[in-house]
């Protein structure tokens, strides 16, 4: 029979022993919550099917969540994304608490309040975090009573995919008529041109052109060593990327023309006999985050520059110009353009990947370049 008695003027510790099991003892606010809590484990000895759940109870979703960045997330490739999807968790109140008092119901609110500011797919990438960190408790650090509440949580349907193509130029509506023709000189600028001129950066520049032409990854740009960068063949061997394949991507004369004056100031630098080991082999040194950023506070210049102009032109501007544009609508815009020149089966390897139905996630063709093929 379990042992129930009270603990000073509030509390209330239950302890059950039986032979063959530790000795178990917890503390509750009240007598009926001890009298559950110790009937649970005393049936669960009965039938054989106890396992302990004192570390469950003793560690917090902080506590988990570091020991997950050490040892799991460490070893990923998009290592930089789930740090930050961590730090976000790690900040929230609920993870004081133990992993072991943690229920759906308070995955679920925490999924609400997610949803108010960030949209399905940013939310379903933490929710997949923290079910993944419940799954490593269970199975490899000795909590095997812990259950997974994120998989009972109803997760929200993503609805955020994107189709945006980058603009060659913009359109505008005269207001008065004043300065229309020196305007239209300069509105035969894309948005990349814009922002690759607002950016102020010297690798900026280069990156998005890369990206537009090649349709590589921003992380795969970002790593890329000179020693897999062969302009004689016009290839770029990524030996390692998101999907786990190695693969080989050809280049444009664009691309080409891109990288060799960046390869002439690498050989200027004697640079050319590093064995890859150490950052100065990178064709950009630069980080993944740092691109996103410069990108984002590029295309804020840009979009400011091109309103001032049209004031000044007394013309109206597009709404749509310069307006959410991100960085890795480039791999969507270089898809939609590779797609008209290879087929299927080719795209798939130079985009990397693997399954046809995700490449149509990213070939967003214009409905009036279908049209010209109608004619």
């Amino acid at each position: 029979m379990p042992t129930i008695r009270k603990r000073g003027q509030y509390q209330w510790e239950a302890q059950v022993r039986r032979r063959g099991y530790p000795a178990q003892s917890k503390t509750f606010n009240t007598k009926a919550e001890a009298e559950a809590w110790a009937t649970l484990i005393e049936s669960e000895m009965s039938r054989g099917v106890w396992v302990s759940r004192s570390e469950a109870e003793a560690t917090t979703l902080f506590e988990a969540l570091k020991r997950y960045a050490e040892e799991v997330s460490r070893s990923k490739k998009g290592v930089a994304q789930e740090s930050s999807v961590i730090r976000t968790c790690q900040a929230d109140e609920l993870a004081k608490r133990p992993l072991a008092g943690i229920r759906s119901a308070d995955i679920a609110k925490l999924r609400d309040e997610w949803l108010k500011n960030y949209k399905p797919a940013t939310v379903l990438r933490r929710l997949a975090v923290l079910s993944h960190v419940f799954n490593i408790a269970r199975r490899e650090w000795g909590m095997e009573s812990l259950s997974n509440p994120v998989e009972l949580v109803r997760k929200p349907q993503p609805n955020n995919a994107r189709t945006r193509r980058i603009a060659a130029g913009c359109t505008t509506t005269v207001a008065h008529g004043v300065g229309k023709s020196d305007f239209e000189r300069g509105a035969q600028d894309g948005e990349l041109e814009r922002v690759s001129r607002a950016s102020g950066s010297r690798l900026l520049p280069p990156i998005i052109n890369l990206a537009v032409e090649t349709a590589m990854r921003r992380g795969e740009i970002v790593s890329l060593l000179w020693m897999h960068v062969d302009l004689n063949r016009c290839v770029v061997h990524l030996p390692s990327t998101k999907n786990g394949n190695a693969r080989d991507v050809p280049l444009s004369s664009r691309a080409v023309a891109v990288l060799q004056p960046l390869k002439a100031l690498y050989d200027a630098k004697g640079n050319s006999t590093n064995n890859g080991d150490n950052n100065a082999d990178r064709v950009f040194e630069i980080r993944t985050d740092a691109v996103t950023r410069a990108f984002e506070r590029a295309v804020t210049r840009a979009r400011k520059i091109y309103i001032d102009e049209c004031r000044a032109a007394e013309l109206k501007p597009d709404g749509k110009f310069l307006t959410n544009l991100r960085f890795h609508d480039l791999r969507h815009e270089a898809t939609s353009r590779l797609a008209s020149i290879f087929p299927m089966h080719e795209l798939t390897k130079i985009t990397g990947y693997k399954d046809p139905r995700m490449l149509m996630r990213y070939y967003h063709p214009r409905a009036e370049d279908l049209a010209k093929k109608l004619s």
